[in-house]
Order: C-alpha cells, then sequence, then structure tokens
C-alpha cells in the first residue's frame, strides 16, 4: 500500500517558473510513487485576503489549469478544495484546544510572515492560528508524508505536537506526519531579487504567451558592469545564465555563451534570444494541455466534484475516529 502524501496551495493568483523549480516539478514525480492529495486552500488564502474573497475564489480553476499543464494527472493525484472538506474545520476547532495561543504564536514561520505582512496589532487571529488549520489538512487526510522545505519544518512540528497531544489524551488514533525535506532551489526573479514573486512583478508565469516571455526574457537583469558586448561578462550570479541552466535542455549550447559572455565575444541580446526560445519551448507542452482544459470546463468542473467526492470520504472517515476516540460520536443519530 503506497504512502499518503499531502501538499497544497494558497489560490491566490497564477502560479509561475519559480513555482515549478520550487514544488510542481516534485509533485508531477511523487504521484507515481505516493498515493498524493495536493490541497487548494482557499480557506486558508482568506485570512489575509478576507477583504476580497473572489480574488480566492477567482484562483481556484487557474490553479487546478496550471497543475494539469504542468503535467500533475488528476487520475494519479486527487485535487481538493479545502472548503469543501467540513472534517478539516470541524478538526481545526478540536485542535484549537490542544495547543496554547503563546505556542502558535512562538512558531518561527509563523512569526515571521507575521513581521512580513506587518499586522501590528491588527493580526487577525484566522492568520495566526493557520499552523492548527494546516495540522488539520495534514490529519484529516491522513498522510504520512508532507513535502516541505527548511524553512516550514516548524509548521510539521507543531501538527506532529498537535497529533500527539491528541493521541495521548484519546487514545492512538491519528497519523504523526514525517517532514519529507527536500532541496527545492529557489528561482531568483528576472530582476535578479533573490526569490520569483508576484508582488514583486519578476515572473515568468506558466501561463504566460510567447510574446510575455520573449518580452519578459529581453528586459531581464544581467551582468551591471558590462556596458558593451566586448566588456567580459560574469556568469555566476547572472539570473540570464540561472535560467539557460534551469531550462535550457541544450547544454552545448549553454556552455558555448557561457565561453563567450566571459570572454566579450557575445551580447546580451544573443543570450537573452536562445533563452527566450528555450523557455519557450519548456512551456509549449503545458500550453498545449492547459489549452485542452481552458476549452472544455466540464473537465475542470470534474477534476473538482471527483477530488472533492475522494476527499469528503477519505477525511469522513478521519473524522469518524475522532469522535468516537472523544467519545462524542452520539448514539441518538
Amino acid at each position: 500500500m503506497k504512502k499518503r502524501i499531502l501538499t497544497g496551495d494558497r489560490p491566490s493568483g497564477r502560479l509561475h517558473l519559480g513555482h515549478y523549480v520550487g514544488s510542481l516539478a516534485n509533485r508531477v514525480k511523487l504521484q507515481d510513487e505516493f498515493e498524493q492529495y495536493v490541497l487548494i486552500a482557499d480557506v486558508q488564502a482568506l485570512t489575509d485576503n478576507y477583504a476580497d474573497p473572489t480574488k480566492v475564489s477567482e484562483s481556484v480553476r487557474d490553479l487546478v489549469l496550471d497543475y494539469v499543464a504542468c503535467g500533475i494527472d488528476p487520475k494519479k493525484t486527487t485535487i481538493v478544495v479545502q472548503s469543501e472538506i467540513p472534517a478539516i474545520a470541524e478538526l481545526t476547532v478540536f485542535f484549537l484546544n490542544l495547543v496554547s495561543l503563546n505556542r502558535v504564536l512562538r512558531n518561527p514561520t509563523v512569526k515571521s510572515e507575521i513581521e512580513q505582512k506587518g499586522f501590528g496589532e491588527s493580526l487577525p487571529a484566522g492568520f495566526a492560528m493557520y499552523p492548527v488549520s494546516q495540522a488539520a489538512d495534514i490529519a484529516a487526510f491522513g498522510a504520512d508524508l508532507v513535502p516541505v522545505g527548511e524553512d516550514q519544518l516548524p509548521m510539521i512540528e507543531q501538527t506532529r505536537e498537535i497529533v500527539r497531544k491528541f493521541n495521548s489524551l484519546y487514545g492512538d488514533t491519528l497519523k504523526e506526519p514525517e517532514a519529507l525535506v527536500g532541496e527545492y532551489p529557489r528561482l531568483v526573479g528576472l530582476d535578479g531579487k533573490l526569490k520569483m514573486s508576484k508582488s514583486l512583478g519578476n515572473c515568468i508565469y506558466l501561463s504566460d504567451t510567447k510574446e510575455e516571455v520573449v518580452k519578459k526574457v529581453m528586459s531581464m537583469y544581467t551582468d551591471p558592469n558590462r556596458l558593451k558586448p566586448t566588456d567580459p561578462g560574469t556568469v555566476e550570479g547572472n539570473p540570464v545564465f540561472i535560467y539557460h541552466d534551469a531550462f535550457n535542455p541544450n547544454k552545448e549550447e549553454v556552455e558555448d555563451l557561457k565561453s563567450r559572455y566571459k570572454d566579450g565575444k557575445v551580447g546580451d541580446v544573443e543570450v537573452k534570444q536562445k533563452l527566450a526560445v528555450a523557455i519557450n519551448n519548456f512551456l509549449d507542452p503545458m500550453r498545449a494541455r492547459r489549452a485542452e482544459y481552458e476549452s472544455d470546463q466540464e473537465k475542470v468542473n470534474e477534476i473538482l466534484r471527483s477530488g472533492v467526492e475522494i476527499g469528503q470520504r477519505v477525511s469522513g472517515e478521519i473524522l469518524d475516529n475522532v469522535k468516537s476516540a472523544m467519545k462524542i460520536k452520539y448514539s441518538f443519530k
């Protein structure tokens, strides 16, 4: 029997190449090894989008389209909309009694995000408590493993603490998940910033057209000290060559460009033009898969319906076990 694995994303806009490198490519591989669930975490997305919920709801379909475009197979991976799984909400309420407010606020990941968003005294309780909701996500699907980067390890440890507390009080009922830590590379932004980010506007999206890709690549940050094509250029840390290494399968061409760039024998324009071709070739199969589902909305509907049906069944069984363990599964029903 395959081990169960849970991953997910908040629906808050289109996915970009950084997401692909950081997690999506890994999910495509994992779906052949594990029973994989991908959670569209729309409830958690509302913790900082509550004033504009349509931004979340309108992103759900785009997220599904990005998933299938990049190779996530709905026959192998169950895609679930969080808000359609009532068991998660119930488990969240139960779990809130098993953790102190101070413990949640000491979570390094939560502290960091609170600082980044500058909530101050206006911190929504829902945002502060999202690690508890995330613990409920994981427990509701009986996940054995949760793929994370090292920065997310405190979230998994929080889940493990809550599960241990539940099991110690009510008996061995829930799985204590393990973190599946991978080397998830971070793709620099088009502007050379350390991270590709929607908020910084330095992204190439999986759904970008060929023309959009060309325009973005041609505007990319390169070696600021190189004033003309005959100047020797720096390859290390140069975003254009980072992208060539990531997306250009023609390694001979990449090495030739690097060599000539260092010697001042090729200009930025040629290097970028070849990168644009490589990225468009990389995205072409994704565009084809996306177009297939975009032209048939019923296919997307079926993915969502099927995922919710499976998710409700799996989480419902776990919730029944939880209520039985807590002695609140009443006999009058």
